[in-house]
């Protein structure tokens, strides 16, 4: 058999033509959505004044099994898919493991990440509908951009509310969002009302993407002919970036390989929801057993620290509640490096998911990660995203577990995204003067105590 080569494309004839909904193999489905006025179950027609009318469709079908990839951004799409799937033949002698270990690289845009999957989608659909603008929030900077590259293509306005903490970290961010004509605004701000009054009571927070959240949704409601979009979390997201998962299954097959170990990093849950989405539905179906790991920062730590509880997706409460595990809408995250992982909550199909058992958590504190980030870079000569090196972090343990049993197991990780706009971290760790925030059970607590009682 002919050796794997390190980077394996499918071709534009293979890149699939349609997105795979997993809630239509799912035994039992997420909870639905709640209305924030009546928290009574939502209806697609309650999502209109937010959502785009076909997105809004997306995140409440739960039956669909595929839906076809409009034309318009399957063209889009061959700017930069198939995306590479990547065998770590360095990493692999270097740890001196079994193991066989693949990455889907996602990082092959401007936007550096996986994002533009469903910034493209998301976008189309708004020009379809004949919107004029779109707001947003962004964390880490990544959505932020891959939707601003997207509006830029479809010739739509696009506001951005970016999490100050962010903001100020990554002035590089901003300028690349401000190319494609992004208008970035610190979050909290003093643009909207809930912003005004998150910086009444906290004057000094470096925000938070609820807080984010709440001002972009806001601001489109207020705002004629312009919808919120969201990068993580819903429904309609997963979706879109289950051609991450779909993509890597079909390379895999080709090669003649399948993953015992499927690892992904976890903020809201848009990378991991795309990358496990196929092989998860092996699983479902009883094809497989795939372990499924989901790595979070221990900084934010909803899946391994939290509640599975309704919740609202924002801090100003004005979005739908969604049952979810959470640190509660009222948590602010510290000011750590990984962003884009900065979310109190993670996608309801995510938390269903695990809730019932099929997949894994663990958390790292920012030290490890970023350790690990290093190591990657040398062997496989990538610099990873923060958020990116949680992932990787968790394949390294995979596979000095391998190491130590003797097992050739086989290891599929999502790398995300890359990390050259995260060089003010990258010193930090490099000069030793990074440090590791693990919230105490008080500070969570903090949070919880802002979760709506709902029985």
């Amino acid at each position: 058999m002919a050796k794997i080569p390190h980077r394996f494309y499918l071709t534009e004839e293979q890149m699939p033509k349609q997105w795979y909904n997993l809630r239509a193999d799912m035994k039992e489905q997420p909870a639905p959505l709640l209305n924030p006025a009546t928290f009574k179950p939502i209806q697609e027609e309650d999502l209109y004044p937010i959502f785009c009318e076909k997105l809004a469709h997306q995140e409440i079908d739960s039956q669909t099994r595929y839906f076809d990839i409009p034309e318009e951004v399957l063209d889009m799409y061959k700017i930069f898919r198939p995306s590479p799937l990547c065998r770590a033949y360095n990493l692999e002698k270097e740890l001196g493991t079994p193991a066989k270990i693949y990455y889907k690289f996602e990082g092959n845009n401007t936007s550096g990440s996986h994002k533009l999957n469903s910034a493209i989608a998301q976008a189309y659909y708004a020009k379809d509908q004949g919107l004029t603008s779109l707001t947003t929030e962004t964390g880490a900077g990544q959505w932020g951009t891959a939707l601003s590259e997207a509006c830029a293509y479809f010739g739509l306005g696009l506001d951005i509310f970016m999490v100050k903490g962010s903001y100020e970290q990554k002035p590089f961010r901003k300028a690349v969002m401000e190319v494609f004509d992004g208008n970035v605004i610190p979050s909290p701000s003093m643009t909207t009302q809930v912003g005004k009054k998150i910086l009444a009571d906290k004057p000094n927070t470096t925000g938070s993407l609820g807080c984010a959240i709440s001002e972009a949704v806001e601001k489109a409601v207020n705002t004629p002919n312009c919808r919120y979009v969201l990068g993580s979390v819903l429904n309609q997201v997963l979706l879109h970036q289950s051609i991450i998962g779909l993509e890597s299954k079909k390379a895999m097959e080709i090669l003649g390989e399948y993953p015992d170990v499927v690892v992904g990093c976890a903020g809201g849950g848009s990378n991991l929801g795309g990358l496990i989405s196929a092989f998860m539905q092996d699983k479902l179906l009883g094809k497989s057993n795939t372990r499924f790991v989901a790595v979070e920062p221990a900084s934010c730590p909803s899946l391994t620290r939290g509640k599975y509880a309704y919740d609202f997706c924002d801090t100003g409460k004005i979005t739908p509640l969604a049952k979810m595990y959470t640190l509660g809408s009222g948590f602010i995250p510290s000011a750590n490096h990984a962003g884009g992982l900065r979310y109190h909550g993670m996608s309801p199909i995510l938390s269903k998911l695990y809730d019932d058992g099929y997949m894994e958590a663990v958390s790292y504190e920012q030290t490890k990660v970023f350790e690990a980030a290093v190591k990657f870079a040398k062997c496989e000569t990538i610099l990873p995203a923060p958020e990116s090196a949680h992932a990787i972090k968790g394949a390294i343990d995979e596979a000095l577990k391998c190491k130590e049993s003797g097992e050739a197991k086989t290891i599929l990780f999502g790398l995300t995204g890359t990390g050259y706009f995260d060089m003010k971290a990258y010193s930090e760790y490099l000069a030793g003067t990074m440090t590791d925030y693990i919230p105490s059970d008080e500070d969570l607590q903090k949070g919880f105590d802002t979760l709506p009682q709902i029985k």
